[in-house]
C-alpha cells in the first residue's frame, strides 16, 4: 500500500498548496535517447536533469516505463522501429516524473525505461504507460503476454488516440487481450479523478499545437468525431481496475509541452494533465 503526502506546490492544484509552479522544458528532442530496454540504467539519461533519492533504498523507487509495440497499417500509414509509441518521449516521462517527486512523497527514479511486450520485462514495473494505440498490431502471443502481466497485477494506462476509427482499431487488440471482458465508461464520481487531486470534469487535454489553434474558439478535440473524451477502464474478476484507456485527449502532450506556452501551461499541464496522471497512478498503486 502506497501513502499519498503532497508536498507544498501548485495553488491551482488544491487549496492548500503554495506558490504556483514554475513550467520547466527539458529541451530534450525526440530520438535522442537510446530505446532499446537494455540500455535502462547504462547512462542515457546522464546528460539529463536527475533528483536525488533515498540512500537507504536506492533501488525502491517508482520508474516510469513505457510501452514499445507494433503499429500497423490504417489511414496514415505504417509505423515500426521508432514509431507511435515514441510519441512525446522522452519529455514526457522525464516531466511527469520530476513532477511526481515534487508534489508527491513517492520516491522516483528520473531514469524512465522503455518495455517490449515482454514477460520478463514488464514484470519489473507495476505501471506501464501506452500511448498512441490507434493503430496497434499485437500477435497473440503478445496479446498473452499483457493478459498475464495485468491478471499478475500490473496496471497499463493507454493514451492519447482520437476518433472512431482509431478506437475500433485498438478495441480489436483489446479482444486479442480480454476476449470475454469490455472496457467500461467510468462515471467522474470514480475516485480515480478524486484519488489525490479533485477534478470536477473528465477533462479533454489537446496536443499543444491544437489548443493553440482553437483556443478563440475554446475548441479541445482534435477531430470532429473526437469530440467527448472517454475514460474507460478493464477490470478483474475482484473488479481491481487493469487498465485505464483515456481516448480523445492526451495527457502526455500535456506533460511533455509544459513550458512550450504559460496558457497551455495552466490551462492543460496544470490544471489537468498532471494531477489527473497523478491520480491514476495513485490509484494504480493503492489498488
Amino acid at each position: 500500500m502506497v501513502f499519498v503526502v503532497l508536498t507544498l506546490g501548485w495553488l491551482s492544484l488544491a487549496a492548500e498548496m503554495g506558490a504556483p509552479a514554475t513550467p520547466t522544458h527539458f529541451g530534450i528532442q525526440d530520438g535522442t535517447v537510446p530505446l532499446d530496454p537494455r540500455e535502462a540504467g547504462r547512462g542515457q539519461f546522464s546528460d539529463f536533469p536527475t533528483w536525488p533519492v533515498s540512500r537507504e533504498l536506492p533501488n525502491d523507487v517508482f520508474i516510469f516505463a513505457r510501452l514499445r509495440f507494433e503499429s500497423g497499417s490504417g489511414r496514415w500509414g505504417r509505423w515500426r522501429g521508432g514509431g507511435k509509441w515514441t510519441t512525446d518521449y522522452p519529455d514526457a516521462d522525464l516531466n511527469f516524473s520530476y513532477r511526481l517527486q515534487q508534489l508527491t512523497s513517492l520516491q522516483v527514479s528520473p531514469k524512465g525505461v522503455v518495455v517490449d511486450i515482454d514477460a520478463e520485462q514488464m514484470r519489473h514495473y507495476p505501471f506501464i504507460y501506452m500511448i498512441e494505440p490507434g493503430h496497434i498490431s499485437i500477435s497473440d502471443e503478445e496479446a498473452k503476454v499483457m493478459r498475464e502481466y495485468m491478471l499478475n497485477g500490473g496496471f497499463i494506462m493507454v493514451d492519447d488516440f482520437w476518433g472512431e476509427e482509431e478506437w475500433e482499431t485498438f478495441h480489436v487488440a483489446l479482444k486479442q487481450i480480454f476476449p470475454e471482458r469490455e472496457a467500461v465508461e467510468l462515471p467522474l464520481e470514480h475516485e480515480v479523478f478524486h484519488m489525490v487531486f479533485p477534478l470536477k470534469v473528465k477533462p479533454q487535454i489537446p496536443s499543444v499545437g491544437h489548443a493553440m489553434a482553437g483556443r478563440a474558439e475554446g475548441i479541445t478535440f482534435e477531430r470532429w468525431d473526437a469530440q467527448t473524451p472517454h475514460y474507460r477502464a478493464v477490470y478483474d474478476d475482484k473488479k481491481r481496475m487493469m487498465m485505464i484507456i483515456c481516448h480523445n485527449t492526451d495527457l502526455g502532450d500535456g506533460w511533455e509541452e509544459e513550458g512550450t506556452d504559460p496558457w497551455y501551461f495552466r490551462e492543460f499541464s496544470e490544471k489537468y494533465a498532471y494531477p489527473l496522471g497523478i491520480n491514476i497512478l495513485f490509484y494504480a498503486l493503492t489498488h
